[in-house]
């Protein structure tokens, strides 16, 4: 299965544009879960741009929602 990295690209929410694995979400997703946290585009804009990525944070922010 081919990554349709052009697609993602449009998509993609993340604010650290010098990923080099900005638009490849297989990789992205994998590098973030290897430290335990999420990618940023799981995230709300002004949360993103923190570059927190742990899952508690994200508990904290959409746990406030529930």
């Amino acid at each position: 299965m081919d990554c349709p990295i052009n697609e993602n690209l449009e998509k993609c929410s993340c604010s650290y544009n010098n990923c080099s694995r900005k638009g490849k979400c297989c990789e992205c997703i994998s590098y973030h879960w290897s430290k335990k946290q999420l990618p940023g585009c799981l995230f709300p804009a002004e949360a993103e741009k923190s570059y927190h990525r742990t899952l508690k944070y994200f508990l904290e922010i959409y746990g406030k929602e529930a």
